[in-house]
């Protein structure tokens, strides 16, 4: 017998419609094996850990550090397994109906922290300001460095269902040479959106957020089928920044963390809204922590591609940074179809979220 308040129906992303989630609360009650949670090491240091202070003969040579001189709070070396690298080429071909790009481009690792087992929440607000600095930093330098370098993506693991090799906490940054598609996909559909509305798909979702308030009514019945209320999305906000669930989450969890006012680079922020998404952020990470403690996740930072129409793209798309915690385990209907299933309405995610309760820095 269905809950009162069950879902089941399928939602489209409106930022990319041809990505679909479906949303099945009932499927909550089955037997599953969720993600492990990942154990925290809150260790400061461990003498065999490469990231950690007094062991940068373990890595290669550091790029940059924060601050300049002195003992360093983070520290960008180049990965030494990368994806894709500099130090060879290769010339582009292509076979019948195969073809190939060079893998040219770069791999880098953010160490974000000092402390060996220190968590985002942890991290004080001034600490993940400087990290989003660094990454501005050397974003800016990647790009200045070569033309044929399209997008740098910054994108962080934490735990081994979520793609993190090494416990110490830190982030990566990959530039090459192509966009990916998914980053495409967001400014295309967003550049439709604009030349038929004349206005940024993005800034429309957070007033939405901030002002939409309706109630459906079913037609026979008169009986109320939905109420959206305002606020129902918003997570956290800061003076410059808001946190919103989607309405069509691919995970459980997921937070979207975007600039109040339109901005399509990151490498446009600035000092003042560093400290606000540093503030947001770490705050958001909490209510995160304090009701899924312990999940593993990836974050990723999506902005307007350094390509020939970065340009063109400026007022239509508006760079954000997309949180990930991994709860559950895509099935074979997930892979083959590509549709997300999502087992908590994004509603209720929201409010638990909202309500959780977290220290104050």
């Amino acid at each position: 017998m269905s809950e009162p308040n069950e879902i089941r129906e399928i939602r489209i992303n409106p930022i990319v419609p041809s990505e679909s989630v479906l949303v099945a609360t009932a499927r909550s009650m089955r037997p599953k094996k969720a993600e492990e949670l990942a154990p925290r090491d809150t260790r400061k240091h461990v003498e065999t850990c490469p990231f950690c202070r007094g062991n940068e003969d373990k890595t290669p040579p550091e790029i940059l550090t924060y601050p300049a001189s002195g003992e360093w709070d983070i520290r960008i070396v180049e990965n030494l397994y990368p994806v894709l690298g500099d130090d060879r080429t290769q010339s582009n071909f292509s076979f019948g109906l195969q073809q190939t790009i060079d893998g040219y481009g770069r791999h880098e690792v953010i160490i974000d922290h000092y402390e060996h087992g220190t968590a985002l929440h942890d991290m004080s607000s001034a600490h993940l300001a400087m990290l989003f600095g660094a990454y501005r930093d050397r974003m800016a330098q990647i790009y200045a460095s070569d033309e044929r370098l399209k997008y740098v993506l910054v994108f962080k693991n934490f735990g081994p269902a979520a793609g993190a090799s090494i416990p110490h906490t830190h982030s990566q940054m990959i530039a090459m040479p192509v966009v990916p598609e998914n980053v495409q996909a967001e400014v295309d559909n967003s550049r439709k959106y604009f030349r038929k509305h004349h206005h940024c798909i993005f800034c429309a979702l957070i007033d939405e957020a901030l002002t939409f308030e309706a109630t459906i009514y079913d037609r026979n019945s008169g009986e109320i089928r939905r109420k959206i209320d305002v606020g129902q999305y918003v997570v956290e906000r800061g003076e410059k920044f808001i946190a919103i669930k989607p309405f069509a989450s691919r995970f459980e969890w997921e937070v979207h963390i975007l600039p109040l006012v339109h901005q399509s680079d990151f490498l446009a922020i600035s000092t003042d809204d560093l400290a606000d998404l540093a503030n947001v952020l770490k705050r958001t990470m909490a209510r995160l922590d304090a009701v899924i403690g312990g999940a593993q996740y990836n974050y990723f930072l999506h902005a307007v591609p350094h390509d020939q129409h970065a340009t063109e793209h400026a007022a239509s798309y508006h760079w954000h940074l997309e949180i990930c915690p991994r709860t559950s385990i895509p099935t074979g209907f997930e892979l083959g179809s590509g549709l997300f299933v999502n087992t908590i309405s994004p509603e209720a995610a929201a409010a638990r979220l909202r309500n959780a309760h977290i220290e104050q820095e």
